[in-house]
Order: structure tokens, then C-alpha cells, then sequence
């Protein structure tokens, strides 16, 4: 209310008198406007209508207080605003009545009494502070209520654009179930024929045929080999997007345990060792984790170096967030932190975000064969369980993927596990 001053006008014709009421209400902090006549009184109110209350003197010349009043009154912004008629002479009821029905809500005869106009003016004043604050409350719940439309408009818009993006995610995922069913019978059918002719044909035809044809048959069996491959792992990839995240406590160990009767003939022939070193069960998505295993156990062997044995080492390790000072991790979270890391071929550091893009390849086919998805389904399997992956590797020395993974969801399952 400080912005909005408490302003009185002042109508009088003598100026001693118009003195006289602001020495009277000067410690009220009003602010004083003075008219000397009605006509000024009524140029000023076009003006400004924001007054707290007039004061005005009955007799003046050419425009008495009475005739002021009654035009003040015929003006829808100004006649609310309250109006004390100060008069020596009114001393009759017709003079009184005359004076309420021209507009005035009171009336004071002179000598004025300092006391009674002070108590007077400070009831009409307090009732414009409490009637200016009730006009600022309206606005501002107008204004309010005008954001909150706003808001609810822009929400129903949301809404509509989040239903649209609902209907065609929903026919994405129609199509994507379509491709899977087109991927995993369709196209593999024909390859499946190819593959079993060409193979008769090797077999019965061997004989016959040329060394440029034995190899050209032999190039089309490796050939449709890996677009098996390709078909498969993508069928992995888009399939890690659209699983239940069912997590489960699991022993990583047994999982190692499979991953190495699975790939035994690799292992075998690469000579490698899987060593592990892992500490307590964690809640996972088992069919999934195993996958990632594997495909990082894969990648290891297949980019293992010439001569020298394979060795793959597996730990892992509980600690909170903000002790691992990595900026996409929670610092009052803890995490399980698993290691990978081989002795291989290894890469160059500028490559360590490239590895884990789909058909990302740092080497040619003919030297290492591979489709460039499994890198890619690790990532994919890591961030279904709310985790990250990195990697880093030196060329020549091997690589090493960390990869942490919320416990407190592994703490909650455990706990529950525990209680069954």
C-alpha cells in the first residue's frame, strides 16, 4: 500500500480555511490536495478519482458544495468516493437532508472540532486502504486465474502432443514387432536355404567344381553365416529396449560359470583364462546380464592378441557415488562397480565413446569378423539396469569396461530375497 498514498481533496474558497485542515490532519500522513471552488474540485477529479475522501465546504461562488456534490455523483468512477460537507449554517433538517441527498455521507459545522474530524477521516480512510487491498487481491487473483488458464492450455496441449507421440510410439512398436516377426522367420528362412543348398552343393559337387568356384560357394556360406549373425544381434538390440525390468538376486559367479561352457571352444582355442574376484550378490536382470557377459567375453576373444594367452579379469566392488567422483552418478547412492578388463589388441583413447555405437567398427571385416552390435547391446543392457558403462583401453595393452549399477535396488530386492 506504500505505492498508493492516502490522498484527501480539499474544497474551499478561502485558503486560511483549506490551512487549517491540513494543520489538523498534518500527522496522518495524508497527502493534501487543495481545489479553491467546485468547478476546480470537479476539473481536478477528472483528472484523478483516486481519492480517499473530500472534504468540502457548503458555501463557495458560482458553484456551491451542494451542486459539486450532485455532479460528482452523476460520474460512475467518482461516486464512491465519500464526501463531509463542512458548513457553519447547517443547522436545520431541510438544510441537513439537503446535504445527504446531493451526495455527502457526513457532514461537520464549523468551529471544527480537531478531535472528531481526525476520527472522522480515519474511518472513511481505513475503508479505502481495506477496499484498495481488496481491488489489489481481485487483481491479482485475476492475473492468477489468467496463468493458471494459460497453464492449463498449454498442459491440454501437452497432453494432446503427449497422446499423439502415444499413438505413434505405439505404431513403432507395432512395426518393430512386425520387423522382429519379418527378422527372426522370414528373412531367416531364405538364408537357411541358401546355406543348406550351397552345403549340399560343396558336398556333392565338390569334385566338380573349380578352386575359383570351391571358393565362391565357400564365400556365399560366409557370407549368409553372417547376416545370421547380423539378423540375430539385431533382434538382441532391439529386444533390450522392450524387456520387463524384472531384477532378480543373482550369483555373478554362476553367470561367469555359464559364459565359460558357452564359449568353451573359443577359450580353448585363444587359451585364455577367466579369473574373478567378486564380492556379494547383486539384484540384476539375469537373462540380460548374462548377455552383457557374454558379448563383452566375445569381444575380448575375438580381438585377443597373437602369441600371447588371453587373460580376462572380472571383480567387482560396492562403493557410494561420491567416492568415485564421476559427474553421472548420485553421490549418496551406492553402487556395485564391475570391471572387465583383458590383455588384448586394446584401442586408441579417442575411440572409447565410438566402440559402443551401433555398427561402430575399428577394424575391417576381413581382419575381425563381427556384425558391430555387441557393443552396442552391453550399453543398451547397462542403462536398462539404471547404470553407466565406460571404457578405456591402450593400444597394445588390452582394454578394461567399468560399469556401475545402482544398489538400492539391490539392497531392497536382497532384503526381501532375505525375507521369503
Amino acid at each position: 500500500m506504500e505505492k498508493y498514498p492516502i490522498k484527501i481533496l480539499l474544497v474551499d474558497d478561502k485558503q486560511e480555511n483549506l490551512l487549517s485542515l491540513q494543520v489538523i490532519l498534518a500527522d496522518q500522513g495524508y497527502s493534501f490536495i487543495e481545489a479553491t471552488s467546485g468547478k476546480d474540485a470537479l476539473r481536478i477529479l477528472l483528472k484523478d478519482q483516486d481519492f480517499a475522501i473530500i472534504l468540502m465546504d457548503v458555501q463557495m461562488p458560482l458553484m456551491d458544495g451542494f451542486e459539486a456534490a450532485e455532479l460528482i455523483r452523476e460520474s460512475d468512477k467518482l461516486k464512491h468516493v465519500p464526501i463531509i460537507f463542512l458548513t457553519a449554517n447547517m443547522d436545520s433538517a431541510d438544510y441537513i437532508f439537503k446535504g445527504y441527498q446531493s451526495g455527502a455521507v457526513d457532514y461537520m459545522i464549523k468551529p471544527l472540532s480537531s478531535e472528531i474530524l481526525k476520527a472522522k477521516v480515519l474511518v472513511f480512510t481505513e475503508l479505502y486502504k481495506k477496499n484498495r487491498e481488496l481491488q489489489l487481491k481481485e487483481e491479482e487473483t485475476s492475473a492468477l486465474n489468467a496463468t493458471i488458464t494459460k497453464a492449463s492450455q498449454e498442459l491440454a496441449r501437452q497432453c494432446e502432443a503427449v497422446e499423439k507421440y502415444a499413438e505413434e510410439l505405439k505404431r513403432k512398436n507395432a512395426e518393430l514387432d512386425a520387423f522382429t516377426h519379418i527378422s527372426s522367420h522370414d528373412l531367416q528362412e531364405p538364408l537357411r536355404k541358401i546355406q543348406t543348398f550351397t552345403g549340399i552343393l560343396l558336398e556333392k559337387e565338390y569334385q566338380n567344381l573349380s578352386e575359383d568356384g570351391r571358393s565362391r560357394f565357400n564365400r556365399i556360406l560366409q557370407a549368409t553365416g553372417r547376416m545370421r549373425d547380423l539378423i540375430n544381434d539385431l533382434l538382441a538390440f532391439s529386444q533390450t529396449n522392450v524387456m520387463d525390468r524384472k531384477y532378480e538376486i543373482a550369483d555373478l559367479q554362476q553367470l561367469v560359470d555359464n559364459i565359460k561352457e558357452t564359449l568353451s571352444e573359443s577359450i580353448m582355442e585363444k587359451q585364455a583364462a577367466i579369473q574373478t574376484e567378486l564380492h556379494g550378490p547383486i539384484a540384476i536382470i539375469p537373462f540380460l546380464f548374462g548377455q552383457l557377459l557374454e558379448n563383452l567375453t566375445s569381444n575380448a576373444l575375438k580381438f585377443a592378441r597373437q602369441d600371447v594367452p588371453m587373460l580376462i579379469e572380472i571383480k567387482t566392488r560396492l562403493v557410494m557415488g561420491k567416492e568415485l567422483e564421476i559427474e553421472k552418478l548420485q553421490p549418496d547412492t551406492p553402487y556395485c562397480h564391475l570391471s572387465f578388463k583383458d590383455n588384448g589388441i586394446g584401442f586408441e583413447p579417442q575411440h572409447c565413446e565410438k566402440i559402443f555405437g551401433v555398427f561402430q567398427r575399428l577394424h575391417t571385416r576381413d581382419k575381425y569378423e563381427g556384425t558391430g552390435i555387441g557393443l552396442a547391446i552391453v550399453k543398451k543392457i547397462v542403462e536398462n539396469h539404471n547404470g553407466i558403462i565406460m571404457a578405456e583401453g591402450e593400444l597394445g595393452k588390452g582394454a578394461t569396461f567399468h560399469i556401475y549399477i545402482p544398489q538400492e535396488q539391490s539392497a531392497t530386492r536382497q532384503k526381501n530375497h532375505m525375507s521369503d
